[in-house]
């Protein structure tokens, strides 16, 4: 490396790369690890996925060893603070501080081929050298299956059931004290018929978290005062119009409009919307708070969004459109969940 090795807006030092660094060790940049990866509730990011470079990948290599393994992640906040959702599901690498603290529950494992007994007859091989197995026992679907006689259940089944299960609001009203301080526990409900409405309850919103990009858009006014060009979709920070409220005369933020940026407004959002929240903050809002431009001050990396829209998605509406699409995610998510049967267990 050539000039300042301390320069921020070249290289983030942590003590395990400068440690590397100090004793001689080099790294090579390799294109095929740069993956796409969750760094916020419906905010994805181009990361460079690599042992070397990032210092702490915990767990993930387990889970998606080179970035591109087919997995499905059940995400759950370390401490949950009591406020809306408690899980989101993802399908691909995650930041560990994603929203304050990650624990993972994935419906695969991967290990390395080399070292898996010669016993584990029931590991699916996959690409790279790696042996692909169900997180999920043998042991914890018998319980499940032992709750149900009769029942032919899978452990895709299970793992959809403990999705649906974590999106009860009677589950977490029941277990919020426990849930502030340790890990859900996943109860078998009393009734088979319970245990598939959750199950497909779970599956059906695994489906729409997963594909939020892709959801219709929800026909919210959009408003311009002329014809846009791509330029004027260029957002900076979206904010709250302002109203009057009824009863003190102060001015509250109108949570049915959005101000998008000085060419566009959006009108008509229902209030329902704001009603998912995961982990303390709507949806909604994350797309907000992350769909913005910000520098960072220690080393001027500029952070633009409208960067993620075109140079990735190939659409400058992207930022609006992903609004108009998590509206729609929080809509279906919410009558799934109102349609949750109750927590008999």
């Amino acid at each position: 490396m050539d000039g300042d090795i301390n320069d921020a807006s070249r290289i983030g030092w942590s003590w395990v790369l400068r440690s590397r660094f100090d004793r001689g060790l080099t790294g090579a940049f390799s294109p095929a690890k740069t993956v796409v990866a969750t760094y916020r509730r419906f905010d994805k990011r181009w990361m460079y996925y690599d042992g070397f470079f990032n210092e702490n990948r915990y767990q993930m290599p387990k889970l998606f060893p080179e970035g591109n393994e087919k997995n499905l992640v059940i995400v759950i906040k370390q401490r949950w603070s009591g406020e809306g959702q408690i899980a989101l599901i993802v399908d691909g690498v995650i930041d560990v501080q994603s929203d304050g603290g990650t624990q993972c529950f994935p419906i695969y494992l991967y290990d390395d081929a080399a070292q898996i007994s010669t016993n584990d007859l029931f590991a699916e091989p996959a690409e790279r050298g790696l042996r692909r197995r169900d997180a999920i026992t043998d042991a914890g679907l018998a319980h499940f299956e032992n709750s149900y006689p009769g029942e032919q259940i899978s452990k895709q089944d299970l793992f959809y059931y403990v999705y649906g299960i974590l999106h009860s609001r009677d589950y977490r009203e029941r277990f919020a004290d426990n849930l502030s301080k340790e890990l859900p526990r996943i109860p078998a409900v009393k009734m088979a018929a319970d245990f598939w409405a959750f199950s497909k309850a779970g599956r059906a919103l695994a489906d729409i978290h997963l594909s939020y990009e892709t959801a219709e858009l929800y026909p919210l006014a959009v408003e311009s005062k002329s014809k846009l060009t791509d330029s004027e979709y260029r957002v900076e920070k979206m904010r709250f119009a302002k109203k009057k409220d009824s009863q003190t005369g102060k001015s509250v933020n109108d949570r049915s409009t959005v101000i998008y940026n000085p060419h566009i407004t959006i009108k008509g959002i229902p209030e329902a919307a704001w009603d998912y929240v995961v982990n303390g903050k709507p949806a909604l809002e994350w797309v907000m708070e992350r769909q913005a431009v910000r520098t960072d001050k220690a080393s001027g990396i500029v952070n633009d969004a409208n960067d993620w829209a075109i140079e990735t998605m190939g659409n400058p509406r992207y930022p609006l459109e992903l609004f108009q699409r998590v509206v729609t995610v929080s809509m279906e998510t919410q009558k799934i969940v109102n349609n949750l049967p109750s927590l008999d267990i």
